[in-house]
């Protein structure tokens, strides 16, 4: 039985207010739809995808289909007034005599592949499924402004989407209801109608839809401090004659990648002030990935493991030190990445950064290198909307606090078990480097 996703992106945002539909408006270098496309379309349970748009943005919603090389879209369709017509006008579409059904709106850019296969599996047994999460606050029914009734929130709960259908429910109660006008909500139809008991999936606070102007700004946040997860279908023979330089490779994470690399065939060069290459001046750097280009005739994938961690109160701390810190940390991966684009453009190749826990938050202590860190994740996000029509991708990576010497140099000895593995760490970059992701944060947790 074929599982179809069913993206609603017919809407013209009253609401939001603009002239253009909320699910056009660019966050985080992309559209609200290609967001939401791209989630159905890594999907390794959605089988196809149908979108339903608004016709006069048809022509625009191709373009992005083309340009992006969506495989799963099988059918654009023109939308209609409603939601509800719209919805209809999907299932309609597919001429299965049955299937699972996953009715998304557009507007929700943070659907997570636990909802989608938590979904899924419901349909195992339930031919209804709706997704939602408890509320934090109390709900009150107003009449003429005057509270008359506090439910007990016990029992409520914030309806999201996906809504999920077998075939036959769904077509059936979009039959039955065809001149009711006062439905927006598909799992309404299937109660009023009395066609199934439908079941409810634990949503995510983060599956927020866009509604108004002020969610763009929440919305862009999530983006910026999301992160993604390790993709686990790679295969590590694939380092076979890849050749990879990992600038700050002789300790730490970055040695451990050197090795993992080393294991299954790669070419690697290690790059760090002890082989002659400071990555704080660019020329230097420039001349390290040309050395290692002559010899080799290639670079697939570079590396910037390189960082420097001191303490001290900004006001206590000399110019110089701190001129010295941005430079490796935040102007190094400048200079990694720019000197090594016109390799990698060669070779579609890929850059791996590394941010740290604190980049979502200044650290009292620590202000010049948390605040570098975040500096890092917002030029990887840059560089990836930059780079995407090259196909370069670039990523960083994100490990919590990591059994390195930089860190032992900055915190004395700390009990074992609290650290990460510096080689996990490595494992989940050569993970990130093989895969097609791209401008994304990646966490690295011990657990």
């Amino acid at each position: 039985m074929k599982n179809y996703g069913i993206i609603l992106a017919s809407g013209i945002g009253n609401r939001y207010g603009s002239d253009v539909p909320k699910q056009f408006i660019k966050i985080a270098g992309k559209t609200v739809f290609e967001h939401t496309i791209e989630i159905f379309e890594k999907s390794k349970v959605i089988d196809e995808i149908i979108v339903v748009i608004t016709p006069e943005y048809r022509h625009f919603a191709e373009e992005l289909i083309v340009k992006n090389n969506y495989k799963k879209i099988s059918k654009l369709l023109n939308g209609g007034e409603t939601r509800k017509e719209s919805s209809s006008i999907g299932v309609a579409s597919i001429a299965d005599d049955e299937a699972n059904v996953v009715i998304h709106d557009c507007a929700r850019p943070f659907l997570s592949q636990r909802i989608i296969n938590d979904c899924i599996k419901a349909l195992q047994k339930y031919n209804a499924v709706d997704v939602a999460i408890p509320s934090a606050d109390t709900i009150i029914k107003v009449k003429d402004n005057v509270i008359c009734k506090i439910p007990n929130r016990e029992f409520l709960r914030r309806g999201q989407t996906p809504q999920c259908f077998k075939l036959s429910t769904i077509r059936k109660a979009h039959e039955l209801s065809k001149n009711d006008v006062n439905f927006t909500d598909d799992c309404g139809l299937i109660i009023k109608y009395g066609l199934a008991d439908v079941y409810v999936v634990e949503g995510e606070g983060e599956n927020i839809k866009i509604t108004y102007p002020e969610d763009i700004y929440m919305a862009d946040r999530l983006f910026q401090i999301r992160s993604a997860e390790c993709p686990e279908d790679v295969d590590f023979e694939d380092l076979e004659d890849k050749v990879v330089v990992v600038f700050g490779g002789t300790s730490g994470i970055g040695e451990c990648i050197i090795n993992i690399a080393n294991e299954y065939g790669a070419k690697t060069y290690s790059a760090s002030t002890r082989t002659g290459c400071d990555i704080r001046f660019f020329d230097e750097v420039k001349e390290y990935l040309n050395k290692v280009y002559l010899k080799e005739g290639k670079i697939d994938y570079v590396v910037n493991s390189a960082g420097v961690l001191r303490m001290g109160k900004l006001l206590d701390r000399e110019v110089e030190d701190v001129k010295n810190d941005i430079e490796i940390n935040y102007l190094g991966a400048i200079n990694v990445s720019k000197a090594s684009i016109p390799y990698l453009l060669k070779t579609q190749g890929g850059i791996l950064q590394f941010t740290s826990s604190s980049y979502t938050r200044g650290r009292a202590l620590y202000s010049t290198y948390s605040s570098a860190k975040a500096g890092i994740v917002n030029l990887v996000q840059a560089l990836a909307e930059e780079l995407a029509p090259d196909k370069i991708r670039i990523n960083v990576i994100n490990p919590e606090r990591c059994a390195t010497p930089m860190r032992f140099r900055a915190f004395g000895k700390e009990p074992e078990n609290s650290l990460l593995s510096p080689k996990k760490a490595a494992e989940v970059s050569l993970k990130v480097l093989l895969s097609d992701l791209t401008g994304q944060v990646i966490d690295v947790r011990r657990g």
